[in-house]
């Protein structure tokens, strides 16, 4: 097989992630994105026209995967295309400490609103009605703005909103995870209202989307039911920040960064995260992500980020937001930098093609992808490695674990 034939192929196989970009093209009324009982947000589908699904499938992140490579800029075998790479961080003290690190994606953000080049951010924060989950917002000032701060992990669909910001007919910002922003890309040349009103695509580097469950487990563990909660907060105040849960009773629970994330076999991750050939944003105008030497934080600083300008666009918005001091611009850093500061992403980079190969051989589609050069990537690793990858794949395939049950309008599993 190559690529996913239909949605329900999508969803079954393990391909979704959720990003609600279909919800947006067909309407809610015929897709709408629904919290599985696995904690995952999926399509609930019905029947749509072949053509519809065919337009749908162009974009899907859970079937085709690009790199949006800007003209002149270098390009790395690992990181892709860049114009600039650097230390950042926001200059504002309070979006600095209350952001997941160093508050660069918000306070670039709230600069291009707040300098008139755009008239809100498409991103998501917390659900008001339940906090341990995310929705998507439009943010039109800086209060709704940092609301939506810091990392939300777990379930969330960014893209769902995104056929209402269009509507708009105003520029907007668009924040959301690599494969969010691969998918809007992607639409853009479909819909050109994406070029016309876009002024900004921001990411993060990635580490995957958990599914809802590891939440769950942490309730769970401390005797409390989503019910009880006032607030769930994943990272932040403080870099990088403890989970935070408070309830409507007064009472809080924090867990630190490494309670909550040492063990990465207890991340839950969705399956296409594991499988995934683009967690670092190759199709953003901007990129910023974690830059704790070895992987992982020491301890409690400053917050800090590494951001990458992938395009001349991005990079003169790193630029004017740093000159109106917005931004704080620090030391140049070089690719092999990221190296060090994301280990774990060097290292999916490399496997995903072995991945790939495996999920061909059992006859299940994989993933499309251009201009990411995963198939060259591979030969870097010694064949045992590949093998070892491939068999893994095998492994969880034949256990039925990538698969998984598909929603339906009508409520049927």
């Amino acid at each position: 097989m190559s690529t996913a034939k239909t949605l329900h192929d999508v969803v079954a196989h393990g391909l979704c992630i959720g990003c609600g970009l279909c919800e947006a093209m067909a309407g809610s009324d015929r897709i709408r994105m629904t919290m599985t009982e696995e904690g995952r947000l999926r399509p609930a589908l019905s029947p749509l026209p072949a053509e519809d699904e065919a337009r749908i499938l162009e974009v899907c992140p859970g079937a085709r995967v690009s790199a949006a490579v800007d003209p002149g800029a270098e390009i790395d075998p690992i990181w892709g295309a860049y114009r600039d790479l650097k230390m950042a961080w926001s200059g504002d003290p309070e979006i600095r400490h209350k952001a997941a690190t160093g508050g660069v994606l918000t306070g670039l953000a709230a600069y291009l609103v707040e300098n008139g080049r755009a008239a809100f951010v498409l991103h998501v924060g917390p659900d008001p009605d339940a906090p341990m989950r995310s929705t998507w917002r439009l943010s039109r000032d800086r209060t709704e703005i940092l609301a939506g701060t810091a990392s939300r992990y777990g379930p969330t669909s960014t893209l769902a909103g995104l056929e209402v910001a269009l509507r708009c007919a105003e520029p907007f910002v668009l924040i959301g995870k690599p494969c969010d922003i691969g998918a809007a890309r992607r639409l853009a040349k479909l819909d050109v209202r994406v070029d016309r009103y876009c002024v900004a695509m921001l990411t993060l580097i990635c580490g995957g989307a958990s599914e809802l469950t590891k939440s769950r487990d942490v309730l769970r563990e401390e005797g409390l039911s989503e019910s009880e909660l006032s607030l769930f907060r994943y990272r932040g105040y403080g870099n990088p920040g403890p989970t935070r849960i408070e309830t409507k009773d007064g009472r809080w629970f924090e867990r630190s960064y490494a309670e909550m994330w040492a063990d990465e076999s207890g991340w839950k991750l969705q399956t296409r995260c594991k499988i995934c050939p683009d967690a670092i944003g190759e199709a953003a105008d901007i990129v910023s992500g974690d830059a704790w030497p070895g992987g992982g934080p020491t301890g409690e600083d400053e917050g800090f980020n590494v951001v990458i300008a992938r395009t001349a666009r991005g990079a003169r918005m790193l630029d004017a937001a740093a000159a109106a001091g917005s931004l704080v611009l620090g030391t140049p850093v070089g690719p092999r930098d990221l190296d060090g500061f994301q280990p774990h992403q060097v290292r999916k980079k490399k496997a995903v093609a072995a991945r790939y190969a495996a999920m061909r051989a059992l006859g299940r589609p994989d993933l499309e992808t251009e201009g990411l050069r995963i198939s060259e990537l591979a030969v870097e690793r010694p064949l045992a490695d590949l093998l070892r990858e491939g068999r893994g794949t095998v492994r969880r395939i034949k256990q039925g674990r990538m698969d998984e049950p598909v929603p339906s309008l009508d409520g049927d599993r």
